[in-house]
């Protein structure tokens, strides 16, 4: 046993290895090697940076010249569209797509094919060749009939259901599609990774969120009072359900407010809001639930922008002045918009319906533009937006076909001279300053102890006229 052991403790001078010496060779020749690799990896990157650059110069010398410094737009305005538009997407203010599902697959989620192509203007390949970073899921149902509701609007017609069921299939949908982001594959080792192609929004911080993260925001707005069921309560529960907006009325008037009708203007019923429309602004407000005066009557939207705390906004209208229809906004309700003194901050989202945008075959994308560029002198670039009403509209204008065809409208914006920051106001960042505004005015409210409504529409026979123990 002696003997095995010696060999372990002589010195040099036995004739044995020092192994503390080949170990500190052995760390210098690694050190060596790994210094080596990390040389070729530069180096092979470098490399192949060099092809790249000398691939672009080559095969793509427009691009270089065209794209420039970061920040900068290309000279050619189809190219800086797109570009400005990978920066700052389209935020609809209104989109019918579930409408396109409840008439055209009763709802039936699992058989809508929204990743290929759908029968209208909207579906996941074009909002994505589109640019769109967000949008409003609207979810309408019509107007009853005047005998089915009755004069006072007391009949049940089924819409607070129906509304419940468009809800629930814009939820459905949103939820369903899940996408490759093929980008972040590296990061992952080549994992494939998926993402929701949209995300739910109700705020916001949720648009901003789901643009970072390149999805498709959604928000649900509901389009007119009639789908309230005449009650306030109703305002609150769809709130909680996610819905950010609704829009005082549709082509018919209801207990709250009168609409306009359509393109010729009808008698009005309460000549603009009703007591109860008043008090229905003020429970919006204090919820943070957005006033929307598309539809509304030139009185209604009036009385509307003076009695709201909040800002308003038109989801989907353009302007009267232009083409002169009942559903376009006027000039005197147009100067009640701005931050000058008596006016009211909000934003006019610019309609592509082509019976409110020109004469019969006269609608295009320059029409459009005339729009967007007339409200914008009216009211400032800061409260003119893009609500096109895709899904919800028969026809469409000329080189506005469908929601891939937004950067035409851009490009067409930037040929007139328009910035990129304007631009970006006008894709969506007007919107997002309204919509942080009226969150602004609910936190107040409620920070200051505001109460809900809990007004009753005087009409209704099945409640007490009467209030407390002696009406039990």
């Amino acid at each position: 046993m002696s003997g095995e052991a010696e060999p372990l403790i002589h010195g040099n001078s036995s004739g044995q290895r020092n192994y503390a010496h080949d170990d500190a060779e052995h760390e210098a020749a690694q050190q060596q090697l790994r210094a080596l690799r990390i040389r070729t990896i530069v180096w092979s990157l470098l490399g192949l940076l060099f092809i790249v650059g000398i691939v672009i110069v080559l095969v793509a010398p427009d691009h270089y010249g065209d794209y420039g410094w970061p920040g900068a737009l290309p000279k050619d305005p189809d190219l800086a569209a797109r570009r400005l538009l990978d920066m700052a997407p389209v935020i609809d203010g209104h989109i019918d797509l579930p409408a396109v599902a409840r008439y055209g697959w009763r709802n039936n989620v699992s058989a809508i094919p929204l990743d290929d192509k759908m029968p209208m203007h909207v579906d996941i390949p074009r909002l994505r060749e589109g640019r769109v970073g967000g949008f409003f899921w609207s979810v309408y149902v019509p107007c009853p009939s005047a005998s089915a509701e009755g004069k006072k609007f007391l009949n049940a017609t089924w819409r607070v259901r129906d509304t419940l069921e468009q809800i629930d299939v814009a939820k459905g949908l949103i939820m369903r599609y899940p996408e490759v982001r093929n980008e972040r594959l590296i990061l992952v080792f080549c994992n494939v990774i998926l993402y929701q192609t949209f995300q739910f929004a109700v705020s916001s911080a949720d648009v901003k969120d789901s643009i970072f993260q390149k999805k498709i925001a959604s928000l649900l707005g509901v389009e007119g009072g009639h789908q309230l069921g005449n009650s306030i309560a109703v305002l609150r529960q769809y709130y909680d359900l996610g819905v950010r907006y609704v829009t005082l009325t549709h082509v018919c008037h209801n207990a709250f407010a009168d609409s306009c009708g359509s393109l010729v203007m009808i008698p009005p019923l309460h000549l603009g809001l009703s007591p109860l429309g008043f008090k229905l602004i003020e429970e919006m407000n204090r919820i943070g639930m957005l006033v929307d005066l598309s539809h509304t009557s030139d009185m209604t939207a009036a009385q509307a922008i003076m009695h709201s705390k909040a800002p308003v906004m038109w989801s989907h209208s353009s302007a009267r002045a232009v083409y002169n229809v009942a559903r376009n906004v006027p000039d005197e309700v147009l100067s009640m918009i701005g931050t000058g003194e008596g006016q009211k901050d909000g934003i006019i989202m610019v309609n592509f319906a082509p019976a409110y945008v020109a004469p019969e075959g006269e609608a295009d994308v320059k029409r459009v533009a005339d729009h967007v560029e007339y409200i914008a002198r009216v009211v400032g670039k800061k409260h003119v937006g893009i609500g096109s009403d895709f899904d919800g509209i028969p026809d469409t204008p000329k080189n506005l076909e469908d929601v891939s065809k937004y950067p035409n409208l851009i490009a067409e914006l930037l040929r007139r001279g328009w910035d990129k920051y304007d631009l970006a106001g006008l894709t969506g960042g007007n919107f997002l300053r309204v919509f942080a505004a009226v969150e602004d005015v609910a936190h107040k409210l409620q920070s200051e102890g505001a109460l809900p409504v809990y007004d009753v529409y005087e009409e209704r026979e099945d409640m007490p006229l009467k209030l407390g123990r002696e009406t039990l």
